[in-house]
């Protein structure tokens, strides 16, 4: 297949992916001892246990992959993945391989994590070589610990390939630094939680280090009234700025910087749905001015 890809890492792609090929080559000829090639897959497939990959897709950009998450997506049996996965991503798996969506949405079709865990073992223990496949990193608000329980459990041995997180890529893309000297010595990475009381964030630690430190709220969106409510009860000033950014590192990527007393009626002017990264703190206002336009060069069609 074709794909869009930096010509400085694709060799290296091609490079591994002929090596791996050829000692595939190679173990089929040594072991194959006269067996028909329908009873050596069996025999393959009983003798060896599966494996699990958990994999970050990055935020956006299929170009963010990691080079080692890009091959294993090339040599799976079968990828899970997660509503967060750009197009663009998918569009990097070879059509031969199977694709399951196993996302999880507020408000929309939803498969349980239960079930997802469940599936992970089920395929596992068949042979499987499986991706999961997970927006953004998978140590970062992924719900990864969850399925390494169920695999740990089950004997089936995973690794945990890292992605560029949402907060990261959304800077990048957009010029918002996360720190500043000048601004902002810290970032902070929280979710919005509202439902439970107990569960909700300590507003009075945000807005003590509001004037010094950078907030990112994920899955915030729905919930920005809330928030800005909850920081201004807290004594936050209402001309701290805001940015909201929706579809970061994407051709989509649009992108609201106001204050917490008006960043929700701008919003809503603008129109936005989400998915979308609330980011709170004076680093709004060191915007860098970057071209988006380099970013999303097109480099020339490697097949890979």
């Amino acid at each position: 297949m074709s794909v869009l890809f930096n010509p400085v890492t694709a060799p290296l792609i091609q490079g591994a992916l002929r090596i791996q090929s050829r000692l595939r080559n190679i173990t089929r000829r040594d072991g194959a001892s006269g067996l028909g090639n329908n009873a050596l897959s069996a025999r393959g497939r009983s003798e060896k246990a599966g494996e699990v990959f958990i994999v970050g897709a990055g935020p956006g950009d299929a170009e963010l992959l990691t080079v080692k998450a890009y091959r294993l997506l090339q040599t799976a049996d079968i990828v899970l993945f997660d509503w967060l996965v750009d197009q663009s991503v998918l569009d990097c798996i070879p059509r031969h391989i199977e694709k399951v969506f196993v996302g999880k949405r507020c408000g929309k079709h939803s498969v349980p994590q239960q079930e997802i865990c469940q599936r992970l073992v089920e395929l596992g223990l068949a042979g499987k070589r499986v991706v999961r496949l997970k927006g953004g990193d998978p140590a970062v608000f992924a719900r990864t610990c969850e399925e390494t329980a169920a695999l740990t459990e089950a004997n089936i041995p995973f690794a945990i390939v890292p992605g560029i997180t949402a907060a990261s890529g959304a800077s990048a893309y957009t010029g918002i630094p996360l720190t500043d000297r000048s601004v902002a010595q810290s970032v902070r990475l929280m979710t919005a939680q509202f439902q439970n009381p107990e569960k909700e964030a300590d507003w009075a630690s945000i807005a003590r280090s509001a004037e010094r430190e950078t907030t990112v709220i994920y899955m915030g969106f729905k919930r920005l009234a809330l928030l800005c409510q909850r920081l201004k009860e807290n004594g936050v000033d209402a001309n701290m700025p805001v940015a909201v950014i929706e579809n970061a590192c994407c051709n989509q990527q649009q992108v609201i910087a106001a204050t917490i007393s008006d960043i929700v009626q701008h919003v809503a002017q603008a129109n936005m749905t989400g998915p979308a990264l609330v980011v709170i703190g004076h680093v709004v206002n060191a915007r860098q001015s970057v071209s988006l336009e380099l970013l999303n060069q097109s480099y020339e069609k490697l097949a890979i």
